[in-house]
């Protein structure tokens, strides 16, 4: 049975799984989390000691024993741990979408601070393999990176998906460390170093690993599954209905082997043993969702298990029975019987046969207009269709300018009348047309009218054909154009009369259209060329104008302040204007560079899956060669190596 030690009350919302404890002077264990202010909050039970000096962090009026660090980002991983054996005490390391910040608190001041293209989504700290020094592993968009305490790149290599989750075990049982890593494509892939020792295929995104005793670790699936590896063999797994928030591995009984603590989204803390079940022997509940962490917090000789309830969007107990409630009603009336579902169907049915001559429809009709041009009838036309099909169209008033005789054509349906109807429109650049459908049911007198507006594009003549049937054509213009592969689809979404399932994904890219004049093809490929370091060089000026304006705006504070205390409140008036046209224009940069980190993001994304699939083309050794060629070769910043790496394997000519 948990008996409380002592509780603490928070005056922050707690960010999930970013809970660590760490000796930051070496001698006292205290508390770190991240908040989900872009802070991280420290808290010291042991004031008297006086562990941090002030500096950076700012000390609490209202609690003496919490300080918080100011990260002024989203923080999305945190974890504690000696990174420099020589200095005695551990560094707190706080992981960011752009950024790693390694702390030293007790010295108030920056190990380092390193830029990470790929995104910090993991992070774990230790030893790796035959690496001496202990590294910050920080996990990715499709990456792994190690860093010494220097801020040193010892460690690089890909790896399938966007990483969620990270953890040190000695898988194989030879006394150093493998990594694990769990990814959005329901992998848990082990590495010793940079080569792939194992894989597991999972249900769901792995959130959690923890190492547990020897080669057994537990994991976390997002859709509530818990369980327990030992090597690449399942031990036991078990689901729950709640979201399992955080797992942690720790000796509750004192038995010698540590049980897998989990928090679960509804406020339970659950004990599993180490049996071939791995069911619940011990269970407590709390108010909020649950993160856990151990240590000898009191420093009383023993090891206290540190339960943080945090906010969580998962929805509360309440609304999850009530969802199952709701979802259990849904069951029962799918097995009633089919007649019974009939007849109340009849019954509740608001149309009768006077509805339908008046012309009323079903509530939900919907008219959908998917044009598109059809090769062999030489016009595009323009196909309408209801849905759901209860209903039928039985005429089409069309308005346009310059087409059609006295700006209208009339379309009617009459001997096969249905729920679609298919009208040829006469070829004409950027035609803008105001429709009109007459629906209703075959006996209606009356109808009810859809009105809408339908611009066609530019290229109407050009009937989109599968790029597998066309032939390329002989001649052809190859040039360079400085726009972004999305600018160009978006130009033939604008351009061209397409169908509206029709995606076309990013760069490279092949479309294929047939003129419906005569025939030929018109054949568009796209290949992308120096997108990553086109959006690094836009990543690199948006940073540099957001820094000069953010130097603006101190110069107008100072500015305003010194009018104000003047007395001159129509120049103080003018500066504070001022600040709210530069402070528009912060916020449209920042939109602009959200935007383009998302888009370096998924070029990254592909370069990395790029270089894990040469590498898969080897085995053994030439493996890990190219891996780290590939690595050499975009510091260099030369494609052209990168290219021929792939494909024969070495840089050498």
């Amino acid at each position: 049975m948990m008996l409380p030690v002592f509780t603490l009350k928070l005056r922050h919302k707690i960010s999930p799984r970013m809970v660590a404890v760490g000796r930051y002077d070496g001698i006292h264990p205290c508390l770190a989390a991240a908040t989900q202010a872009g802070k991280v909050f420290i808290h010291n039970p042991h004031t008297q000691y006086q562990p941090f000096r002030a500096s950076r962090v700012f000390h609490s009026p209202l609690e003496s024993d919490v300080s918080l660090l100011n990260i002024n980002q989203e923080v999305s991983c945190l974890t504690a741990g000696k990174l420099n054996p020589d200095l005695g005490c551990d560094a707190l390391l706080v992981g960011t979408r752009t950024n790693l910040l390694a702390y030293d608190v007790y010295n108030n001041s920056d190990l380092f601070y390193r830029e990470v293209a790929d995104g910090a989504n993991a992070i774990v700290l230790g030893t790796l393999g035959d690496i001496a020094a202990p590294l910050a592993i920080v996990g990715g968009n499709c990456s792994l990176q190690g860093f010494d305490h220097e801020g040193n790149d010892l460690f690089w290599t890909v790896t399938g998906d966007n990483v969620h989750s990270l953890a040190l075990c000695d898988f194989d049982g030879d006394g150093k460390k493998e990594l694990l890593v769990g990814s959005e494509d329901f992998d848990i892939r082990v590495f010793k170093e940079d080569e792939i020792v194992a894989e597991m295929t999972e249900t769901e995104i792995i959130t959690s690993l923890c190492p547990m005793n020897g080669s057994r670790f537990g994991y976390a699936l997002s859709n509530g599954t818990v369980g327990v590896y030992d090597k690449t063999a399942r031990y036991w797994r078990i689901k729950s209905k709640n979201h399992a928030m955080s797992i942690h591995s720790f000796d509750l009984n004192c038995d010698g082997v540590c049980e897998l603590i989990t928090g679960w989204s509804n406020g339970k803390v659950g004990r599993s043993r180490m049996d071939r079940q791995g069911r619940f022997i011990f269970k407590d509940n709390f108010s909020s969702a649950i993160a856990a962490c151990g240590g000898d917090y009191q420093m009383d000789g023993h090891i206290q298990l540190i339960l943080l309830m945090f906010f969580s969007s998962v929805q509360s107990g309440v609304e999850q029975d009530l969802i199952r409630d709701l979802s259990q009603k849904k069951q029962n009336l799918l097995l009633e019987p089919t007649t019974t579902r009939k007849r109340q169907a009849e019954l509740s049915s608001p149309l009768n046969e006077a509805d339908g001559q008046r012309g009323v429809i079903p509530a939900n009709t919907k008219l959908i207009l998917p044009s598109q041009s059809i090769w062999g009838t030489r016009l595009p036309k323009l196909l309408f269709y209801l849905f759901p099909a209860d209903a039928v169209i039985r005429a089409v008033l069309i308005f346009a300018e310059g087409i059609f005789v006295g700006e209208a054509m009339w379309s009617t349906q009459h001997s096969h009348v249905s729920s679609s109807i298919c009208i040829p429109i006469p070829p004409k650049m950027s035609l803008s047309m105001h429709l009109k459908v007459f629906v209703g049911y075959r006996s209606s007198t009356q109808f009810h009218v859809f009105e809408l507006t339908k611009q066609l594009p530019r290229f109407t003549m050009y009937a989109l054909s599968s790029p597998d049937s066309a032939t390329e054509p002989l001649g052809y213009v190859n040039f360079v154009i400085a726009e972004r592969a999305q600018r160009i689809a978006m130009w033939l979404n604008q351009n061209f009369l397409l169908p509206e399932d029709t995606t076309i994904q990013n760069a490279p890219f092949q479309v294929c259209f047939m003129s419906l004049r005569n025939g030929g093809q018109l054949y568009i490929q796209i290949k992308p060329s120096g997108e990553v370091d086109e959006y690094h060089s836009v990543h690199q000026k948006l940073s540099a104008d957001m820094a000069d304006n953010s130097n603006l705006i101190r110069s107008l504070l100072v500015r305003a302040e010194d009018a104000r205390l003047m007395r001159d409140m129509k120049t103080m008036k003018n500066r504070y204007m001022e600040l709210y046209d530069l402070n528009k224009d912060l916020l449209n940069g920042y939109k602009i560079r959200c935007n383009n980190h998302t888009e370096l993001l998924g070029n990254l994304k592909a370069v990395n899956q790029a270089i894990q699939k040469a590498g898969r083309l080897r085995v053994g050794k030439p493996k890990n060669q190219v891996i780290t060629a590939c690595r050499d070769a975009i510091r260099s910043n030369n494609i052209n190596t990168l290219f021929r790496i792939m494909r024969v394997g070495t840089a050498a000519s």
